[in-house]
């Protein structure tokens, strides 16, 4: 009974945290962000205070530091990044017409490779596809005002957001001291162990994945900028910051250069395959060497669970559900692990005496 009354008490607090994030999603942006900000930048004040820093002197010089470097980073490559963007999405309806020339171009070589039949299927494809990315191209600005991503979000949100995140990082060891005091006593041990494992597997989001994100759109912007595609930059921004959704910045980011390429570089064969190259490249370099490295086995989602995570909280909160999709998805596998070694440790699973004799069995 008591166990019953205890999960029907943490659904209640669920259900009440959905519902409170529902309600007040319009304004959540920079509240998200701050926390992001304050619990990626803990660390580093402890460092300080290890230093003989004070807590309040610890977190203005780490704010102010990652504040100088964000604004210098702003004025050096926004203008520029910006400017590629509003090009590549002028551009884009001009290269799906180019592209679609190719095709008509290649036809009698596709006939021949492919069959009419198969010919006829891909066209009608390609068709479907160019009608859809020019209604998505159409939209682009309504939808970014949905989300809130108008001028006075984004100035609200760098605004509040530093200062959301000033306040948490100076009250951060109170905080951890007011949740450690509410935990109840008889399971205080095995609560504290279950934060820890969700401290680890948001550590591996946001620290871990993060610096796996940056890395990804610093290399692919560098990469195709050095070849010479157009928009490279920004193509490779978007490849590289996609790259949170499972196998979409990679896709996307793949797609949009080869399309670029093909009537960039057609007929030179060999500057097309180098766009390829350069994300194939990458791929194995992330899969390979810096996700074992920086993220390693601390998240442990699977990527059906993480693109329906970002879907769901996607569609009910807009773009602060895209934000908080991924740290919810990786303290929702967190629990959902906890609640299998529970229910196998249970007599729901093993029987009485199954149980006793499991219980008996363990040094």
């Amino acid at each position: 009974m008591a166990l019953r009354n205890q999960v029907f008490i943490w659904i209640g607090l669920l259900i009440a945290l959905v519902l409170v994030l529902w309600i007040f999603r319009g304004i959540l942006l920079p509240f998200v962000v701050g926390a992001a900000l304050a619990y990626l930048l803990n660390p580093l004040v402890n460092q300080l205070q290890k230093w003989r820093f004070s807590r309040a002197w610890a977190t203005v010089v780490v704010l102010l530091s990652v504040l100088t470097i964000v604004v210098s980073l702003f004025f050096m490559f926004v203008p520029l990044i910006g400017q590629q963007i509003i090009g590549l999405i002028q551009r884009l309806p001009r290269y799906v017409t180019d592209l679609q020339q190719l095709a008509v171009t290649w036809s009698p070589e596709i006939n021949e490779w492919l069959g009419p039949e198969r010919a006829a299927q891909l066209q009608s494809s390609l068709n479907d596809l160019v009608r859809q990315a020019l209604g998505f191209i159409a939209t682009l600005p309504a939808e970014l005002v949905n989300i809130g991503l108008t001028g006075a979000a984004v100035v609200g949100f760098t605004v509040l957001a530093p200062v959301v995140a000033f306040y948490l990082l100076l009250d951060w060891e109170g905080m951890v001291r007011g949740i450690d005091d509410l935990l109840p006593k008889q399971h205080k041990g095995e609560v504290k162990g279950i934060l820890r494992e969700i401290d680890k597997s948001m550590a591996g989001v946001i620290r871990g994945q993060g610096s796996v994100l940056l890395l990804d759109a610093a290399f692919y912007a560098t990469a195709l900028s050095v070849i010479g595609l157009n928009y490279g930059l920004a193509v490779g921004l978007i490849a590289g910051l996609f790259s949170f959704v499972p196998f979409v910045g990679f896709a996307l980011g793949l797609g949009l250069s080869l399309g670029i390429a093909l009537v960039q570089f057609s007929p030179n064969w060999w500057m097309i395959a180098l766009v390829a190259g350069i994300y194939l490249f990458w791929q194995f370099i992330e899969g390979n060497v810096l996700y074992p490295k920086l993220v390693g086995s601390s998240i442990n989602i699977n990527p059906v669970w993480m693109m329906f995570a970002l879907l769901a909280l996607g569609a009910l909160f807009g773009f602060v559900g895209l934000l908080l999709a991924v740290p919810m998805a990786a303290i929702a596998s967190v629990l959902v692990r906890y609640g299998v070694r529970k229910y196998k440790e249970s007599t729901l699973y093993l029987g009485p005496r199954n149980r006793i004799l499991d219980e008996n069995a363990k040094p």
